[in-house]
């Protein structure tokens, strides 16, 4: 009895990379690295890369390592500071540092300042309970190797040396409190994801297309990805099949997860907020300022609205940004559709999205009153921060748009999550990526994580993970459990980065 021949079926490409943001950048050139035969295929709707959520004018440029924002060590009811989220976004965060140290080492990326720079990161408080908050955190966070070198202060001389803008024209009888961590940084994500492309797009079997948008994703007979891709510029449609698909779409991503009709897929929510800056037209209040500082949150404001008074690097240039203001818009992305919210709306997910509205009904409120704002308004928020501002000096900018992840609970309800999921199907042949802050610092981790979930076989072999701990030396160890490795992991992407070179 003759057995039947295993058809197989041609792909035209190993990898699809939806959307051109950090996300598809560093997962492209992951696995590029880990298999330079693999052929890759991407695919974005601007016509550049890093037009939405990892422009430099969208996001906060914050290397998020949780040593200044504070709602990664939430209060609990009893007074105590939780410094889990800390400690993970901070071991992240390292593993960032490396892999982009490694590009730079391999040529991949060229000068380091172009991306990122030393940035002292601060958090300030007032009030008495808000400083006995700010000493709380501080106190548990000295427990862990990672944080050893913040220094914390409540004397207003210290603190005006630090930053002298914030404390010019304050209360002098006012309570106030600051912890400092020198070893903060600025990143210019939008910057940084070009450069990725435009090595990635030069390397054999890969192809780089803009203006292109994604129309359908179908699941064929053998196992791969249908993928109908339509040219914006030429109205043209073409079908492309691949083996593995990616959705790093920002906000877009929730459309497309839900066109691919995985199992894991359902019941997943999403809920858009929008938000602005004020950025300062003064040169002198620019020069004066010289840090990242972040304050407490409103009650019920999402995560990305945590006020901030935040020097920038932009194109080389120095700029002061302080917001963001939150905003409600049904876009999923600034060159979204405000079709985008109601059009996601299904039979699955409609519940955990009106059960997760009804619980958060405190955030709907800032909402509408951030959107109801004057300019007067914004600017007495400011002046909380910054006590001497001129009006004159500040004019509005519009950030990026954010899609919170609404997830479904076991009981068919729904919770807001402020955070970065990954979804995936159970045969690893498809992954999309949702949700915000920490997002783009912590890329390289929640990149590793899917190779996990997705190449798991591939990744457990020796030549994998041979070629990871190479760019990622510190790869299945744990800094928090490790001073003497955390102080020289530091040392090393700190000069390769150029993080101690203050002259450029």
């Amino acid at each position: 009895m003759s057995r039947k021949k295993k058809t197989v079926v041609e792909t035209d490409a190993d990898v699809i990379l939806i959307g051109a943001g950090i996300m598809s950048a560093t997962l492209g050139l992951l696995l590029k690295e880990l298999e330079p035969n693999l052929s890759i295929e991407i695919y974005e709707r601007l016509d550049i890369a890093a037009a939405e959520s990892s422009d430099a004018w969208n996001n906060a440029g914050t290397g998020h390592s949780a040593f200044c924002e504070l709602n990664y060590t939430p209060q609990k009811e009893d007074g105590s500071v939780d410094i889990k989220k800390a400690i993970q976004i901070a071991e992240s965060y390292e593993i960032s540092k490396q892999f982009w140290a490694y590009l730079v080492e391999k040529n991949i990326l060229s000068d380091p300042h172009l991306f990122i720079r030393n940035i002292p990161h601060l958090s300030f408080v007032w009030g008495k309970d808000n400083v006995d908050f700010l000493k709380t955190r501080y106190t548990n966070l000295q427990k862990c190797n990672l944080f050893e070198d913040m220094q914390y202060s409540e004397d207003p001389k210290v603190i005006q040396e630090w930053v002298p803008l914030i404390m010019d024209g304050r209360n002098k009888k006012e309570k106030v409190a600051a912890t400092k961590m020198d070893l903060g940084t600025d990143v210019n994500f939008g910057s940084l994801t070009r450069e990725m492309f435009s090595y990635l797009g030069k390397q054999a079997n890969v192809k780089l297309h803009f203006h292109h948008e994604i129309r359908e994703l179908d699941k064929t007979a053998e196992g791969n990805w249908r993928v109908k891709v339509k040219n914006l510029k030429s109205g043209k449609k073409d079908i492309r099949l691949a083996k593995f698909v990616f959705i790093g779409a920002g906000g877009g991503s929730l459309p497309l997860l839900e066109k691919s009709d995985i199992p894991e897929g359902k019941g997943f929510g999403g809920f858009p907020v929008s938000g602005q800056w004020l950025k300062c037209t003064n040169e002198e209040v620019i020069a004066k300022h010289h840090a990242k500082v972040y304050g407490k949150a409103a009650v019920g404001a999402p995560p990305m609205s945590v006020p901030h008074l935040d020097t920038r690097i932009i194109n080389g240039k120095q700029a002061l940004l302080f917001g963001p203001y939150a905003g409600f818009s049904t876009k999923f992305l600034k060159h979204g559709s405000f079709l985008d919210l109601p059009l996601s709306i299904k039979l699955d997910n409609i519940r955990p999205m009106v059960s997760a509205g009804l619980k958060n009904l405190d955030l709907t409120k800032y909402l509408i009153e951030q959107v109801r704002q004057s300019p007067e308004d914004r600017f007495e928020a400011l002046k909380e921060y910054l006590p001497n501002a001129e009006f004159k000096d500040w004019e509005l900018e519009y950030a990026g748009q954010r899609v919170q992840v609404i997830k479904k609970k076991a009981n068919g309800g729904g919770i807001l999550e402020f955070g970065t999921e990954v979804v995936s199907a159970a045969d690893g042949s498809i992954a999309a990526l949702l949700g915000a802050s920490p997002g783009a610092s912590t890329a390289v981790s929640i990149m590793l994580d899917l190779l996990n979930r997705c190449f798991k076989t591939k990744l457990k072999s020796e030549e994998w993970q041979t070629k990871i701990k190479a760019m990622i030396p510190t790869y299945g160890e744990k800094l928090a459990n490790n001073t003497s490795l955390c102080k020289e992991t530091r040392l090393r992407t700190s000069a390769v980065l150029k993080l101690n070179d203050v002259s450029a």
